[in-house]
């Protein structure tokens, strides 16, 4: 793994971002995690030692992120690697959805990260250094039926953090984002995913899809383990990719998409080309 960084992790209580907690402790690495409940956090990493900084945060309050980052530069001097992990998924139409269920998951899945690349960009260029890894989903390049929120916010976290490395690369500050597929971790259970409260019964196939993802709960073709010792390996290379995908399920949909788009792109080339004065 190279030299001991400082890592600052949020959503580390379960699923990923927990995974990536214990490995990196093992790792004897310097970690600073967030969660919304603190006693969950330091029951679920078991760890007290100086390495380990456990923070109760609100991402989507800036003012909570920015104490947290300050903690963290505090206790351990730097930050190296900012991983925005913490996310929920969220299912229904858009009519189904209302106003305060869509914006709640854009304030944790999209103004969080915001939030915390905000706060910790200050250190990171102070520094000339630094690696920004945002955990987005094959959602947002790929969505499915039903799931229009959690795509939107996901795509929105994909186009950030694209303008992103290329904002911070001056600085010699490194960003890519992490399009993972399905995973075995909680992100099916109640814990992780909100479905819209007022369902409409003329939405059939958005409740099959629905009921085919519950399903899958338990039997993701994804190991988190495995996810997490990916993102770690970023931090060491020289060039690190600035998009990754996770999971060979996110590889074919991610493929499919870029096919189905070349195609429709070529072929409606008449109109598009067609707004364009004439010489």
């Amino acid at each position: 793994m190279g030299k001991k960084k400082v890592w600052f992790i949020t959503g580390a209580s379960k699923g990923l971002g927990l995974s990536l907690v214990h490995q990196l402790l093992n790792a004897g690495q310097y970690v600073a995690a967030t969660s919304r409940n603190i006693g969950e956090l330091k029951k679920a990493v078991n760890n007290d030692s100086g390495k380990f900084l456990p923070l109760a945060v609100n991402l989507a309050e800036e003012k909570s992120v920015e104490n947290a980052i300050k903690t963290t530069i505090t206790k351990f001097e730097r930050i190296d690697v900012v991983i925005n992990n913490a996310g929920y998924g969220i299912g229904g139409s858009i009519e189904e959805l209302s106003d305060a269920e869509t914006r709640s998951s854009f304030d944790v899945n999209v103004f969080g990260t915001l939030n915390v690349i905000r706060k910790a960009s200050p250190y990171l260029r102070a520094q000339r250094a630094g690696h920004i890894i945002n955990i987005a989903s094959i959602a947002g390049i790929a969505g499915a039926t039903g799931w229009a929120v959690y795509a939107a916010a996901k795509s929105a976290v994909i186009a950030l953090s694209e303008v992103s490395a290329e904002d911070l690369k001056e600085f010699g500050i490194k960003v890519t984002v992490v399009a993972p597929g399905a995973f075995r971790t909680s992100f099916l259970t109640a814990d992780s995913l909100i479905l819209a409260a007022n369902p409409i019964a003329e939405y059939e196939e958005v409740r099959a899809t629905h009921g085919k993802y519950l399903k899958m709960d338990g039997q993701q073709i994804g190991d988190p383990e495995k996810a997490a010792a990916a993102m770690i390996s970023l931090a060491s290379m020289p060039n690190p990719p600035l998009h990754l995908l996770l999971g060979n399920d996110a590889f074919q949909r991610a493929n499919n998409k870029l096919e189905s788009l070349q195609k429709e792109f070529k072929d409606w080339r008449p109109i598009t080309i067609s707004t364009d004065f004439d010489n």
